[in-house]
């Protein structure tokens, strides 16, 4: 019984891990992406003519 609750606990330790560690990666990502395209708005909104 104990050993399979060990077995348990350490599947879902590593799923935790695995699933941290893509939460940050796709973060980082997206974080970046809206860095860059708010810098390409701010930089062309001079040549808007309304």
């Amino acid at each position: 019984m104990q050993e399979k609750i060990h077995k348990i606990m350490s599947v879902v330790g590593n799923m935790s891990i695995v699933v941290g560690v893509v939460t940050v990666v796709v973060g980082v990502a997206g974080g970046i992406l809206m860095i860059v395209g708010g810098g390409r708005l701010l930089k062309e909104r001079n040549k808007l003519i309304f």
